[in-house]
């Protein structure tokens, strides 16, 4: 946003929480909002747009981003030159859509814990269009959310709106106007409530008209002697605090959003809006419970082959054939590995893995065959592997402890040297490059061992990947491979 020829970090900031909760005013004053800023030149551009999901929009195409109508340009610089909300003297009309048109002055609150001082002059203008070809009829329900969406235009010059200091955290849910509205007063008494809004409340077990009823001592009856009750409740329900809370009772359970009133800086009331989240919170819960459920199993899974790798430890070590105990070790490792990524998935509610982390492990586990091979390696890791889904992390984890165990024992036994493993992770595929500056293999070895013959089968026919063996017997071995992450 440009103001004065400057740019105004905290300026943009609040323009960017006010569009961010602006939905309501649009929904309670059945009118499309559009947010006008300075462009430099003297005029302005539209920087974001409402439509209400209560009434028929007048903009069937995006304003976002066009230059304000000449037929505006007067009054959006009014309210912005004088700090003023302005009507529109006649009736507008944008593109055949007669509307009614007013312009209210964007002000930015200085200090939201103490005083009432704001910005000396707006920093961006709203205008408020109603489109008259399909308004309703005036009745009880319309008068009061209008009157409402009113107050909290007034709260936008007044920089009271939106609740900087309190926004509301996202959460599955939220309340909209349309599913359920109680007005209340400064005591927190129920001024004016919706039919959805009645409704809402009879759900939870509220009996009779809910108008003149403070919704604290409505709240309380409902919460008498439960032990689980949302914390934050007594707050959200008397109006005094923008946050949302959840109200159980009848096996109903209803979200609830408190949206506090201002007239300047005196607290004049509320505006609670109810949604009807039995079902969703179900779901939540199964999905807890199943999350649940799914880390124990890889908890479980990771310990057994824990104890299989253990298993082939034991057994490897009463062989007495060098080929049996070479054979117990690799599937003792391969088993490992294995292990690895389930102890990952255990510890996490997604059912992907960070794969930086298993690659760091499954390298401090096979680094300690060097000393096996009396080589002395320095590891290298160039770039990010990322989060990956657990059916390929499994193959790959196996597919990289082999091709680093097969770099330790053919490529840098008896040596010093380097192991240098480079990550590449675009969009739609991981490449990685598996590099040792070791002795090398000949062409006709590079597929002979049954490590190198596993590896290519899961890499092709797990993974649906590519893998390439380069050998040099000059500058040692690297093992390209490629595989899609779609």
């Amino acid at each position: 946003m440009k103001q004065h020829g400057q740019s105004h970090a905290p300026d943009i900031e609040w323009l960017h929480a006010l569009v961010a909760d602006w939905q309501v005013i649009a929904d309670l004053s059945f009118a499309d909002l559009v947010l006008w800023i300075p462009d430099g030149k003297g005029s302005f551009i539209a920087a974001g747009h409402a439509r209400p999901s209560s009434a028929a929009t007048v903009f069937y195409r995006d304003i976002t981003g066009k230059p304000v109508e000449k037929a505006w340009v007067n009054l959006v610089s009014e309210a912005y030159n004088t700090g003023e909300i302005v009507e529109f003297g006649q009736l507008d009309e944008y593109q055949g859509v007669p509307a009614r048109l007013s312009s209210i002055p964007v002000f930015r609150r200085l200090n939201f814990k103490s005083g009432t001082d704001i910005t000396p002059s707006p920093i961006a203008v709203v205008t408020k269009h109603t489109n008259l070809v399909e308004a309703a009829a005036p009745n009880k329900t319309r008068i009061n959310l209008a009157g409402l969406g009113d107050k909290l235009l007034e709260m936008v010059t007044y920089g009271s709106y939106p609740m900087f200091s309190e926004q509301s955290a996202p959460r599955r849910g939220a309340p909209r106007v349309n599913d359920g509205l109680l007005h209340l007063d400064e005591t927190g008494a129920v001024v004016f409530s919706s039919p959805n809004g009645i409704s809402a409340f009879h759900k939870l077990g509220v009996v009779g008209e809910m108008e003149g009823r403070r919704l604290v001592e409505i709240t309380d009856s409902l919460n008498k002697g439960k032990t689980n009750v949302d914390e934050n409740l007594p707050m959200v329900v008397s109006g005094r605090s923008a946050w949302r809370a959840d109200i159980e009772g009848a096996g109903s359970i209803q979200s609830v959003r408190a949206i506090p009133i201002f007239d300047g800086d005196e607290h004049t009331g509320a505006i609670l809006l109810c949604r009807d989240v039995t079902e969703l919170r179900r779901q939540e819960r199964e999905l807890i419970t199943k999350d649940a459920t799914i880390r124990e199993i890889h908890h479980r899974v990771k310990n057994n082959l824990q104890t299989v790798a253990s298993l082939l430890r034991i057994q490897g070590r009463r062989s007495k054939s060098p080929e049996t105990l070479e054979a117990l070790s690799d599937a003792e490792r391969r088993v490992a590995a294995i292990a690895v990524v389930h102890d990952s998935l255990s510890e996490g509610l997604a059912q992907d893995v960070n794969f930086d982390e298993v690659f760091d492990r499954i390298i401090a586990m096979v680094a300690e065959l060097a000393a096996a091979y009396n080589a002395k390696v320095t590891n290298l890791r160039i770039g990010k592997f990322g989060r990956i889904p657990s059916e390929i992390a499994t193959p790959l984890a196996v597919v990289l402890t082999e091709i680093v165990t097969n770099a330790y024992e053919h490529g840098l036994a008896n040596r010093t040297g380097h192991l240098t493993v480079t990550a590449t992770r675009k969009a739609k595929k991981l490449m990685i490059s598996v590099a040792d500056d070791g002795v090398g293999l000949a062409k006709d070895r590079v597929l002979a061992g049954l490590g190198t013959q596993i590896v290519k089968t899961l890499v092709e026919g797990e993974l649906r990947g590519k893998i390439e063996f380069l050998a040099d017997k000059s500058a040692g071995t690297t093992v390209t491979v490629e595989v899609p992450l779609a």
